[in-house]
This record gives C-alpha cells, sequence and structure tokens, in this order.
C-alpha cells in the first residue's frame, strides 16, 4: 500500500498548509502504520513535533489538521486519539477497488523502480579445489534472493561468483600434485572431487611443515603468474573440475550465477597499486606496500595497514578486493555494489571502501554495501561440523533435507491419509519441500545474526517454516480442484466483495506486497519478506476457516474464489523472489 501511503502524505500536507500557512506545506505528517488493528490502518503523529513551534496543545493542532482533512474518497471519517494522534481508517470500498484493480496485474500492484540502475551481487564464492560447505550456504542463498529481488523491481543485476581461483593454495596444489598424482595435471576428471579436497589438505599440510616445498610451491605460483604452458594447463583443468561440482549444487538449489574469479583481475593488480602510489596514499612497512586505514588500530594503538602488495612482490586478496571494486564501476558501470559475505569480513571490507574512497575512485552517484551474515550454528549452540570434527559438506546436507522430507512424506502417506502417489511425486515433492525448507530456514532469519540448524524445525508443517508457506499455496489450489474451477476463468467482472473481518485483514494484508518489496529492496533483509509470506499464509489459513469458499452462494463464492487466487498468486510470487518453487499438490 505504498501508493495509498504516498497519497494520505500528500492530502495530509495539504492539510496542514492550510491550517498553519504555506511554512508548513513541507512538514513530514509522520505517517505511519496503525500498530493495532483496531485504531485503523495509518496513524499520522505530527501534532506532536509540532506543539513547541506553534505554540499549542498537540491535540488541538491534530483538530485543526483534521478539520481542513480530505480523504473521504480514501478513509473513513479520521478520529483523534491520545494526546493528538491522528487515526485513518481505509475505507471498505476502497480497499475492494485496490484489490480488484491488481486481480489482471501479472506483478500484483508492485511497480517497476522509478528510476532502474545497474547492481552487482558478489556472492557464493567458493574455492577452487575445495568442496562447497555449508559456510557457502548463507551467501549463496542470500545473494539469489537479493538478486531476484532487485531484478523484479526492473534492476539490472550482474551476478557475480568471486571465486578463489588464483594464488598460493594453486603453488601448493600443483607442487603436490606433480608428486603423488601427475595425470591430474594432464588429465580432465582423473581425481574426484573428494581426492582433490584431500590432495589440497595433504598440500597445505607439506606447505606449513617443509621449506622446500614452500619454496617449490612459490616457484609455482610464479610459473603460473607468467603463464607458463604446462601449468596454465594444470590450472584450467583443476578449475573446470572445481565448477563441475559447484554446478551440481547450483542446480540443486536453482542458483543462477556468473563466475568472474580472483584470477580475471589478476593483470589490473599492477595498476591498482601504480594509482594508490599517485593519489598518495602508499607508505611502506616492513618490505610491503600498505595503505594505513584511519580508525583502525592495533592492540598498541597504532593504524593497521591494508596491504596492497607483499614484500615478495605478490598480491593479495585486498589487492584483488580493489581492482574488483574498480572495474565494476568503470567497465560494469554499476551503481550500486553488493558484497554478501560472512560478517566476520567486515573489517576487510571497511578497510577497502575506506581505501576506495581516499583514493577517490568511488562517484557520489555509486553506493557499496557490504551484506554481512552470522553463522550456521548446529543444534548444540556450536559451529556445525560433522561428528568427526569436519565442516560439513553443503551436498551431504542438502541431500539428507531431501531424504528426511521423503521419510516423512511417506510415512505421512501411508499412516495419515491413505494415499498412493507415483514415484515421480514423490521424489518431486521431497526434493522441493526439502530443498525449501533449507532455504527457508536460513533466510527467514535476520541474516546479521546466527541461527541454529535443526532439521526438525525447518521441515515442520507448522510455523514459519517452508512446508507451511507450501501447503497455504496447495490448499488454495485444492480448492479449485475440489470446486473444478479454473482461477483464469473466474469472469471478465468479478468483483471483490469484502464483507467479513476475516475478509478484510486478508485483504489489507495482500495489499502491503508492495511495500515489503520496497523495503527488501532498500534494507536488503530477505526475512521481512519471509515474515510477510508467513503472516499471509496464516490469515489465509483463518479466512479459509472461517468464511466458505465453496458452499457460498453467488456472488460471494465467486468474490471468495478470487480472494483464495489473489492469495495464491502473491504466495507464489512472495516464494520465487526467495528462490523457492511451490507445489500444486503436496
Amino acid at each position: 500500500m505504498n501508493a495509498t501511503q504516498e497519497h494520505l502524505k500528500e492530502k495530509l500536507k495539504q492539510a496542514l498548509r492550510k491550517a498553519f500557512g504555506d511554512e508548513y506545506a513541507d512538514t513530514d505528517p509522520i505517517l505511519v502504520p496503525a500498530s493495532n488493528p483496531k485504531f485503523g490502518d495509518f496513524q499520522a503523529n505530527m501534532a506532536l513535533s509540532l506543539a513547541k513551534k506553534l505554540g499549542q496543545k498537540p491535540r488541538d493542532i491534530a483538530q485543526q489538521v483534521v478539520e481542513n482533512l480530505d480523504v473521504s474518497d480514501i478513509c473513513e471519517k479520521p478520529e483523534i486519539a491520545g494526546p493528538g494522534f491522528i487515526n485513518l481508517r481505509l475505507q471498505t470500498s476502497y480497499l475492494e477497488a485496490q484489490l480488484n484493480s491488481i486481480q489482471a496485474d501479472s506483478r500484483l500492484g508492485v511497480p517497476i523502480a522509478k528510476q532502474p540502475k545497474r547492481e552487482v551481487v558478489d556472492f557464493s564464492s567458493p574455492n577452487i579445489a575445495k568442496e562447497m560447505h555449508v559456510g557457502h550456504l548463507r551467501s549463496t542463498i542470500i545473494g539469489d534472493a537479493i538478486a531476484r529481488i532487485l531484478e523484479f523491481r526492473g534492476h539490472d543485476v550482474i551476478r557475480l561468483n568471486h571465486v578463489g581461483d588464483w594464488g598460493t593454495q594453486f603453488g601448493m596444489l600443483i607442487t603436490n600434485l606433480r608428486e603423488v598424482s601427475p595425470e591430474a595435471l594432464t588429465t580432465a576428471n582423473a581425481l574426484n572431487i573428494g581426492d582433490l579436497v584431500n590432495f589440497y589438505k595433504q598440500a597445505k599440510k607439506r606447505f606449513d611443515e617443509d621449506e622446500k616445498f614452500q619454496e617449490k610451491s612459490r616457484n609455482e605460483v610464479v610459473k603460473l603468474q607468467a603463464g607458463a604452458e604446462d601449468t596454465i594447463h594444470a590450472w584450467k583443468l583443476l578449475c573446470e573440475q572445481s565448477r563441475q561440482e559447484f554446478q551440481i549444487i547450483y542446480d540443486l538449489l536453482d542458483i543462477k550465477v556468473e563466475e568472474r574469479g580472483e584470477s580475471f583481475y589478476n593483470p589490473l593488480l599492477p595498476e591498482v597499486v601504480k594509482d594508490l602510489d599517485k593519489a598518495g596514499l602508499l607508505e611502506s612497512s616492513d618490505g610491503a606496500k600498505v595503505v594505513f586505514l584511519e580508525g583502525f588500530k592495533n592492540r598498541e594503538g597504532e593504524p593497521l595497514p591494508l596491504i596492497v602488495q607483499k614484500s615478495d612482490g605478490g598480491y593479495n586478496y585486498a589487492t584483488t578486493d580493489l581492482a574488483a571494486l574498480r572495474y565494476r564501476i568503470r567497465k560494469d558501470e554499476a551503481k550500486r555494489l553488493i558484497y554478501v559475505t560472512d560478517a566476520g569480513q567486515a573489517n576487510h571490507f571497511a578497510g577497502v571502501f575506506q581505501v576506495a574512497n581516499r583514493a577517490h575512485w568511488i562517484p557520489e552517484d555509486v553506493e557499496i554495501v557490504h551484506v554481512p551474515f552470522g553463522l550456521v550454528l548446529g543444534e548444540d549452540g556450536k559451529k556445525l561440523k560433522t561428528r568427526s570434527g569436519e565442516t560439513v559438506r553443503l551436498r551431504d546436507l542438502l541431500d539428507e533435507a531431501v531424504s528426511r522430507c521423503r521419510e516423512d512424506l511417506e510415512t505421512r502417506l501411508k499412516e495419515e491419509e491413505g494415499r498412493e502417489e507415483t514415484e515421480d511425486f514423490i521424489a518431486n515433492v521431497a526434493k522441493v519441500v526439502g530443498i525449501s525448507a533449507v532455504k527457508y530456514a536460513d533466510l527467514s532469519q535476520n541474516r546479521t545474526g546466527n541461527y541454529k540448524f535443526s532439521f526438525d524445525k525447518m521441515l515442520a508443517l507448522k510455523g514459519n517454516t517452508a512446508p507451511y508457506m507450501l501447503y497455504a499455496y496447495a490448499r488454495t489450489q485444492s480448492i479449485s480442484r475440489k470446486g473444478d474451477i479454473d482461477y483464469d476463468n473466474l469472469g471478465e467482472d468479478i468483483k471483490i466483495m469484502l464483507r467479513e473481518e476475516a475478509e478484510l485483514t486478508l485483504a489489507k494484508h495482500i495489499l502491503q506486497l508492495d511495500e515489503v518489496i520496497a523495503e527488501v529492496e532498500k534494507e536488503l533483509l530477505p526475512n521481512r519478506l519471509c515474515e510477510y509470506l508467513y503472516q499471509l499464509s496464516e490469515k489465509f489459513n483463518q479466512f479459509f476457516e472461517n468464511c466458505p469458499v465453496l458452499k457460498s452462494e453467488e456472488p460471494v463464492k465467486t468474490s471468495r474464489l478470487a480472494l483464495c487466487d489473489l492469495t495464491a498468486r502473491t504466495l507464489k510470487l512472495g516464494l520465487n523472489l526467495l528462490g523457492i518453487e511451490v507445489l500444486e499438490r503436496m
């Protein structure tokens, strides 16, 4: 109801000007949704803030505003409450008109952004030669949801996967493989991904303990940077093998992302150092080239350095991130850069953004945002790990969710409902619900905090879970099947009528979709959309229990069918924006 709220704000500003003169025409009426439905739908609170300036009691100010306020086309008669709050309740006829107007709109009243822009969403970012683990879950899921919402609003979104595909780890891995499995450096898929990971761990251990191995590894990095044919060939094989494994995960999660790894920016790194030097920001510290950060100090109270070139001439993550930031602004011409990473990287990005600002690389019309998220914890409140203490593989986590969902479904079909379904039906429902449960459990949390991972909670049919939401949608479809109703052909002159309290409550909630999506677009907090959809499901279930649909007489029957259809379309759209597929039957 963003448009409604904006319209009411203008009406209140007009009333302020009429009551107190032109100098009050731009006064903020402080119009907010009412905290309690019994007081109405909106509340204007400006009377309290104007009391001192006008030298009047807030309630007297509110009275004068109301006397000059014409909202008869939208609201019932305004009421003054407490010390001077103006309560506004939308007319039922206005709500009906709003619902009828979005019936034929595939976007359900959500407008395209007034000024669409190009936005980069940097998310997922696994490392080559390592398997995706539970730590990649949040970045991948949150980043995808943000990208989907921005795309829906009409922005030109570049989805970037900043994979770790360059640097010392490749020197270590290639050096180790030359000795233990040389065929892996010449032949595609000579190793499976699990073996590759084990060889990487072995290489890391040797690098930490063996100086000769260290030296060989560093020499291999030099060969890689110099473009040595055999080293580059080996590197490409290792990258491609990892990509194939990543893609299995992305296909399971229905994620689309464009890879642009660290290696992409490698040719740009010398220019970054050169330009920082030109800007007068570069200093020497123990042989390294650094920028000392403002406001960041170590334990001794000394400024912390952001290292952009190591003493051996090599570069690090900060240099690459600075190059990526410049490329996204200059070449991609993006106006908002969004980095979805764990909260532990907050200081790193704060340092990178500060250096870019001080180098004057960020134009005034470009916004750069770090979107931090907390840890995935086990039910014991500790970091989620396997029984052997290893980090949980993301593939294993998703497979177990689907397996558990299948087991629950088969039990329910056999013991509770006596239903027989095909193997294809069972496999599809288990996959959709299992994957959706994992996604929704993550997205429904405020991303800034940690959350406990619990299969039992996320697969529950009640509460703020994906299964509960999917059941609400399936219920709307079961109504159409039971009544042999085609929601797309209810008639040309459908008139939604709101007579019962449950109908009004549901209708008002449906009409809030536009403001919720606008809020998520701005704040980048997908849990706000999750909460909206959960409340929508609850309100629909209350409507379903209190307002007969198929047994009602016309025109009430068609009106309620239309309300069911709007609920279904809102749920489907909202869940799709979270990367969640709906099911017609469960």
